[in-house]
């Protein structure tokens, strides 16, 4: 009924579940604790920037990238739900923790910023990154501006990044890198043989030039590089020099000539991008030409005393270059022709050297063989010292005949003239006269 009381006992009864139901919330607050996660504190850092353009005019306008990194990784979240004797249920999992930007703005300090403020930019993931394009103004006083990129983040440390911005300033330019090489070859190379080639690399500018790289290519496979064809020089300071030693092979069937080793070199500018320059080596492969012997003959094969014979030397060409102008000569204690001119003798075959000779006497006879030729190399000359024999002529039979001869004519001149006048009738002493 209206304006009748509760009864006693029902009021009793509500204040005791009240304070039930707020004995269980309490418990279950303290049982359950909220989840947690462990891991570093986001941050993020400027990766880059790009100023366009790089050099502007007093009033000109210019645009300011900035790419901006998180560096955060993964933290590992623990939960609990409910108690149990001795602990604790608990879930452990991974989550990926994202950098919370408030604002990322840019100060002019100096320069006129057109557009200078990114708010409530948002989150960015781990090992992601962002790019915010500025809008600004050059003033009209030439000289070197620092604006700064600020970047304000919820919870972590704030990033405050000075950017050069160069206003015509001619005489305080900041000069970009620029890897001026020189380059110490060999004279010649022979094909077959390793060569190195010694790079000096300096920064004739006044910023360092980054993470620099040297690729090579090789205009042909005859030639190459011992190791990687990549080498890491990494920065490089204005002003700065470094030298850089590269070994090379070739083969035998390298052609002869200039060969062009091309080198290529990427490196950073101080605003993050990147810049590439192309050198060109110029190898001289040229072929060595090496003479040796293949026989040495004589007509006829058996020398006699003061006999006319022909002395032919066969010489061959075991080098890898065409050996030219090639001529010999020699010295033998002989009349005749000692000179003999051969012309071209290409890598791989041989010619003869012929020497005709009026003969000489008996006997061991040394001479000095002198072959002169030229090359991709130069000229050259090969002595070698060499000998022939000359046998005797065998007169025994003469002297026989001769001996012959004389018995015969003594003979006929003791019976036809010594004995007649002896005795008269031209008879032998022992025969008897009648």
């Amino acid at each position: 009924m209206i304006g009748q009381t509760s009864p006693p006992n029902y009021r009793i009864g509500v204040f005791t579940t009240c304070i039930v139901v707020a004995a269980c919330m309490l418990i279950l607050m303290v049982a359950v604790p909220p989840a947690s996660a462990e891991s570093d504190a986001p941050t993020v850092f400027v990766e880059n920037y790009t100023i366009s353009p790089q050099v502007l005019a007093p009033g000109d306008y210019g645009t300011l990238t900035v790419v901006i990194r998180n560096t955060a990784g993964t933290a590992t979240l623990r939960e609990s739900s409910g108690i149990i004797s001795g602990g604790e249920f608990t879930t452990v999992k991974s989550v990926d923790i994202p950098t919370q930007i408030d604002t990322i703005s840019l100060q002019g300090n100096g320069i006129i910023v057109i557009s200078n403020s990114y708010q409530r930019f948002g989150s960015i993931g781990p090992g992601q990154s962002a790019a915010v394009t500025f809008a600004f103004k050059a003033p009209a006083k030439e000289g070197i501006y620092f604006p700064e990129v600020w970047v304000d983040i919820n919870g972590g440390q704030n990033v405050r990044y000075p950017v050069p911005v160069n206003v015509n300033a001619r005489n305080q330019v900041l000069r970009a890198p620029a890897i001026v090489v020189t380059k110490f070859l060999p004279d010649n190379v022979n094909p077959g043989e390793s060569f190195s080639v010694q790079l000096n690399l300096r920064n004739a500018g006044l910023l360092r030039a980054g993470q620099v790289l040297l690729s090579i290519n090789t205009s042909t496979s005859s030639i190459g590089v011992k190791g990687s064809n990549t080498l890491v020089i990494n920065d490089l300071e204005g002003g700065a020099s470094k030298d850089v030693i590269i070994d090379f092979l070739t083969d035998n069937k390298a052609p002869l000539g200039l060969q062009k080793v091309n080198l290529l070199f990427t490196y950073q500018l101080p605003d993050g991008s990147a810049k590439q320059q192309t050198e060109v080596i110029e190898v001289p492969v040229k072929g060595k030409a090496e003479l040796g012997f293949v026989s040495v003959d004589t007509n006829p094969a058996r020398l006699a005393e003061n006999t006319p014979f022909d002395l032919t030397i066969r010489i061959e060409n075991t080098g890898t270059g065409e050996a030219k102008e090639v001529s010999a000569t020699i010295d033998l204690a002989a009349e005749g022709r000692k000179e003999a001119f051969i012309g071209k003798i290409k890598p791989g075959n041989d010619a003869p050297a012929v020497f005709l000779l009026e003969g000489t006497e008996a006997g061991n006879h040394p001479f000095t063989l002198n072959v002169t030729y030229t090359d991709d190399m130069g000229v050259h000359t090969m002595i070698r010292q060499m000998t022939v024999r000359v046998t005797a002529n065998d007169t025994s039979g003469t002297i026989i005949l001769v001996i012959v001869i004389l018995g015969i004519l003594g003979f006929v001149a003791y019976r036809y003239w010594y004995l007649p006048r002896i005795n008269g009738d031209g008879k032998f002493p022992w025969v008897k006269k009648n």
